[in-house]
């Protein structure tokens, strides 16, 4: 059993989907997603802070976008960028990042498999990728 809980982060450039792992760190639920604006430097990290602080995280996973060819392009630096961000703030928080390359896909598959309107998948995709980076972070550990 794990002494905290791991968030999983997929980092936009508008949005941050969250999940958080149960406390024996077998499952990815998600969270929330976290409104933010990358072009005007606001990525709420004063938000994100009060949500590990709250839910007693002590390990973040962050997606990785990785290019097919395994080289990190522009979505990648802006996702190691937050990184250093969040470690500024939190400078004990563990965090880990995690090739995400097919995360957005396989939560797109996963909601049209379900049937869920294009509408309600726009409101979900970003938190189910990040339940999809966790759930990947926590059958790996």
């Amino acid at each position: 059993m794990l002494t905290h809980k791991i968030l999983g982060l997929d980092v936009g450039s508008k949005t941050v989907g969250i999940a958080i792992s149960d406390l024996m760190g077998w499952t990815a639920q998600g969270l929330d997603t976290l409104r933010i604006d990358e072009k005007n430097n606001e990525f709420g990290i004063d938000k994100l802070v009060k949500v590990i602080k709250e839910n007693n995280v002590g390990t973040v996973v962050i997606g990785l976008p990785k290019n097919m060819n395994n080289s990190v392009g522009f979505r990648g630096e802006a996702s190691l960028h937050y990184k250093e961000l969040l470690q500024e703030a939190l400078p004990n928080i563990e965090i880990v990042m995690w090739d995400e390359r097919l995360s957005t896909m396989a939560a797109e598959r996963s909601l049209l498999e379900a049937d869920v309107s294009r509408q309600k998948r726009k409101k979900v995709i970003d938190k189910m990728a990040a339940v999809f980076i966790l759930q990947g972070y926590l059958d790996s550990i």
